[in-house]
This record gives structure tokens, sequence and C-alpha cells, in this order.
């Protein structure tokens, strides 16, 4: 028995259908012997020996063994057979099918025609004589079953490579989204760790020295005794603390845009495209929901960060005319749109190309993206030469 596994199931159903004809040949070999005469013990007994060492077949082929030895003891049983009664000659067929599957392929055609020789010369020891239609129709039965039997193998080593490219194909989708997540998180861990740097840099030399300086002009205020003197240290006090006051002012402000500080993020995106507006001469519309769900901070940051760059973009390079900038709620989604009506780029090669270095255009977007996968969104921009640009983001809020 051939010991290929196949995956797909289909070499299975060949087995069984031939362990079936391989029955119902044996049952039609024992009905003719009997009738021809044949003592039915003699013709079971060398059945039985024939069907044990058939058996045997499959637990050779699970146990990865050669199967040429079993397959050599199986024509000599069926030898035995023909010896008993030459109805049994009909077993020749699953014989060439077993050897098709077990020997390889010169070999199998060397067995095959041993068989052949037996099954041809039969006739002439049962009865003297022999026809034509007694060697051409074993001849086209070898011919079929040993296509068949080598038709199954390829189409078995064909099931196991597809198998086999398709879990390779799996493996590398796999390794590729952990390579990717495991790029993302360093990427923002290094975001996040520059952010914290720029902070502490900012806190250090801004409102940490101002602190310092205000602790060593209280305690000369408080050690001083001329009135005059002391009034001159609280003045530089108060000048010190107010100059603080503006620098926590600023790096606050780093973190949130002013335009935000002055109303709702529909109000600060119509700020943004008005100023857009007046300094570049396109014409801006806004259009915002008046049914917006409450956004985080964190949300309208990264949304007016996307229009920002997105009509920086209109600006730089597009050339419109007139520019949209649309602002909605779908369920529990935000969604910002700014559609221009410019001269348009292929997005696919954009966004497959390296990223910019410093001083390039082109970062903007790239990072706005970055930050909405943060926040659990996402960017996507449609466009087509001439045919203008459409930049979407969208977050989900009420998760």
């Amino acid at each position: 028995m051939s010991s290929t596994s196949d995956p797909t199931g289909t070499s299975r159903w060949l087995r069984l259908g031939q362990h079936a004809l391989l029955a119902v040949l044996a049952v039609v070999c024992a009905v003719r012997a009997i009738a021809d005469g044949t003592h039915p013990a003699a013709e079971f007994a060398a059945l039985a020996l024939f069907a044990g060492w058939y058996a045997l077949g499959p637990r050779v082929a699970r146990a990865g063994r050669d199967g040429t030895g079993w397959l050599v003891g199986l024509v000599l049983l069926w030898g035995l057979l023909v010896v008993v009664s030459p109805e049994n000659v009909w077993l020749a067929f699953p014989l060439w099918l077993l050897a098709g599957h077990v020997l390889p392929l010169l070999p199998a055609v060397l067995t095959s025609l041993a068989v052949l020789v037996v099954v041809a010369l039969e006739p002439v020891r049962h009865s003297g004589e022999v026809s034509y239609a007694a060697i051409i129709g074993p001849c086209i039965g070898m011919v079929v079953a040993l296509g068949v039997a080598r038709a199954q193998q390829a189409l078995v080593r064909d099931g196991i490579e597809r198998q086999r490219l398709i879990a390779s194909l799996y493996a590398a989708q796999e390794e590729s989204a952990a390579l990717t997540d495991e790029l993302a998180r360093v990427q923002r861990a290094q975001g996040v760790t520059s952010e914290r740097t720029r902070l502490s840099r900012d806190i250090h030399d801004g409102i940490a020295q101002g602190f310092s300086s205000l602790l060593l002009l209280s305690r000369a205020a408080r050690a001083e005794s001329d009135a005059q003197r002391r009034a001159q240290l609280l003045e530089h006090i108060e000048s010190g603390a107010a100059q603080g006051l503006e620098e926590s002012r600023r790096i606050v402000g780093a973190l949130a845009p002013t335009d935000l500080d002055e109303g709702s993020l529909a109000a600060a995106i119509r700020r943004v495209a008005d100023r857009f507006a007046a300094e570049s001469g396109v014409r801006a519309t806004v259009t915002a929901s008046p049914d917006l769900p409450p956004v985080p901070t964190t949300v309208e940051v990264a949304l007016l960060r996307l229009v920002q760059g997105a009509l920086a973009n209109v600006r730089t390079h597009a050339g419109a005319e007139t520019v949209g900038v649309s602002l909605e709620e779908a369920g529990t989604t935000v969604r910002v749109d700014v559609v221009d009506d410019g001269v348009g780029f292929d997005p696919t090669d954009w966004w497959q190309r390296p990223s910019p270095t410093s001083g390039e255009g082109g970062y903007g977007l790239r990072a706005t993206r970055a930050r909405l996968r943060e926040l659990g969104g996402g960017l996507s921009v449609e466009s087509a030469p001439g045919e203008g640009t459409a930049v979407s983001g969208w977050v989900e809020v009420g998760r």
C-alpha cells in the first residue's frame, strides 16, 4: 500500500474503492471457481490466505515501511489462487493497481508484466488454447490499472504540495503580521520616549529653572531688612512667576492646539478653514453634523491635525480652487473628510514610497494615520491624476 499521506482525503476514498473492487472480484472468483468444480474448501482457504495477507497492507503503509515485500507475497498468494482455480485470474486487476501504488515506475511495469504473463498463459494450461482476446483484454486492463494508479499518485502529490504551499503562505502572513505589530509597538514606544524627552527638556529648561530662581528670590526677600530692596525682590518674584506661567501655558499648548481652546471641534475646524482660505485664496467650506457625540480631547486633536495637514497639502500640491471639509458622525464613529478639486495623484504609489526624510514633504499624512490607528481609527486617501483628492479619517468614540 502507498504510505503517502493525502491531506485532502481523495486518496482515502480511492483506497476504499480499491478495497471494494477486490472484495467484489474475490466473491465473483469464488462463485465461478466453485461452479467450475473447484472444491469449496480449497478455494476458501486460498482466498482466506490472500485476504489475510492483503489486510496487512494498511499496517505496512501506516508504519512507513517499504511495501515491496508485502506486494511480492500478495502476488505469490495470487499465483496459489490461480493454481487452485483459473477463475482467480480476475484478481490480477487489483494487483496491477497495487503495483502502480507501491512500486516505482519501472519495477511496477515489470511486476505487472509478470502478472500479465500468468494471466495470458493460464488459458493454455487450463484448456490448451489461447486467443487474441485472452491477451489483448488483460493488456488493456494492465495499462488502465497502471495509469489509474500513477494518476492517483500524482493527484496525491499535488494535494500535498498545495497544502504545503498554503501552510507556508499562512505562516508567512502570520509572521508578517507579527513583525508589523512589533514594528508598530516599537514606533509607538519611540514616539512616547521622544515626547517624554521633549517634555522633560522643556520643563527642566523652563519651569524648573524658574522655580529654582523663585525659591532663591523668596529666600533673599525674607532675609532682606531693607523695605525698598524687599519690594524689588518681590517684583522679580512676580515677574518670574508670570514668566513661568507663560512657559507652562506654552508647553500645554504644544500638547493641544490653541484652536481647540475656544469651543468645539467643529468650531476649531471652521477657524482653521477660514484662516486657510484667507491665506491661500482657495474657497473652503465646512459642514458639520449637529448631533456629534462627546469626543475625547485626544480624538479632537487627531482629527484637527488631519484637517490642518490635509489643507496644508492642498495649499502646497493640489492647485485646487475649492476644498470642502465635513465633520459627521455615524453611530459611534466620528469622521472627517477633506475633498478638493485639485490635480490629484496616485495614492497607491505614494503610500508605497519610503518614509520621507527630514525636510521632505509627505510625512504629515503618515503621522496622522499612525495617530488615528493608535486611537482605534484609520485614514484613507482616494485620488487619481486630474480628479482631485479626498482624505478621510475616522475614530470610534463610543467603544
